[in-house]
């Protein structure tokens, strides 16, 4: 069996809260005992409500935050406990595409220097052929020749997104986290780079982790989808599963949360209100973090968090199943 290209077991990461002087640290918990692979050509789409880990997930695996527990492979390799030096030649194959196309491009540098700046630093290709690979790079993303000369603050916020995708392949990296890549975009442009993200991959087989609120972009682009609650992974499976059956309560509120394009269909959704008060993460209940808004939430679910358990072709962190 192939080596998947990202492994994850257990993975925790933590920030500690500013507090007053002498007073108790306290922590809040981005990231809890979180595992799974990804393997090569796939997509891992990550979901969840604002501030339950997405964003910190995806950069504790780049080791742009490093991990406070766990293990982190890449290509069965132990990157876990690399140093800033020992991660420089990974950084190449590992990158990622940042939320907002507007503020991760350097207003003082061109297109062309923007995209071939990358190459100088890991000093790939002659000067001709770096020329050479922006001009493909640009034309792989659907931007003009002409394009090369003109500064970010001349572009459309979807034409800036592709600016940054070029400037992510232009490394040939095996892995990449997209990071809200829709978010600053509207639904037109959002199915562009959709298409634009699986044509790259189905060419380069490159895997992705996409981090996003939209879920039906999500589902479009992902084989895969892990939903997050409170910095712990409640469902993984496939994004046909998933969506077509959720088996988590969560997952099942979050799922029917996604508006409907036809009025009529909307009206008769069945919406999953949830109630109760979602708990400070910075004092997470004991046992499972969804059992204050759950209305299956019994005695035995809050004594521990339920373990991910393999359910009808995905898995299910719930003590029901």
């Amino acid at each position: 069996m192939m080596e998947p290209v990202i492994r994850v077991e257990h993975l925790n990461k933590r920030f500690r809260v500013k507090g007053k002087p002498f007073e108790q640290k306290k922590y809040v918990n981005a990231v809890s005992d979180v595992s799974f692979s990804i393997g090569k050509g796939e997509t891992l789409g990550i979901v969840g409500e604002s501030g339950c880990g997405k964003s910190t997930l995806g950069r504790t695996i780049l080791k742009i935050h490093e991990p406070d527990g766990g293990k982190i492979y890449f290509e069965g390799e132990d990157i876990t406990a690399y140093s800033y030096r020992q991660m420089h030649p990974l950084r190449r194959r590992m990158q990622m595409i940042f939320q907002d196309p507007y503020a991760s491009l350097n207003p003082r540098f061109t297109v062309g220097e923007m995209i071939e700046e990358p190459m100088e630093v890991y000093h790939l290709y002659e000067k001709q052929e770096r020329a050479e690979r922006v001009q493909q790079l640009m034309q792989t993303v659907g931007l003009k020749p002409d394009h090369i000369r003109r500064y970010p603050h001349e572009f459309s916020g979807g034409q800036r997104q592709r600016i940054g995708i070029a400037r992510t392949l232009a490394l040939d990296p095996d892995f990449i986290v997209c990071d809200e890549p829709f978010s600053a975009l509207d639904v037109s442009i959002q199915a562009q780079i959709i298409n634009l993200l699986e044509k790259i991959q189905d060419e380069k087989k490159i895997s992705y982790i996409v981090v996003a609120h939209d879920l039906n972009a999500v589902r479009h682009i992902s084989h895969n989808i892990g939903v997050m609650y409170l910095g712990h992974l409640v469902e993984i499976g496939p994004a046909p599963l998933v969506y077509g059956e959720p088996l988590h309560p969560y997952t099942q509120a979050l799922i029917s949360a996604i508006p409907a394009a036809d009025p009529d269909a909307a009206g008769m959704m069945n919406r999953i209100i949830l109630t109760g008060e979602v708990p400070s993460p910075i004092d997470v209940p004991s046992g499972c973090p969804f059992c204050t808004r759950c209305k299956y939430c019994t005695d035995k679910c809050r004594e521990r968090m339920p373990e991910l358990k393999d359910v009808g072709g995905r898995k299910v962190a719930c003590v029901r199943y």
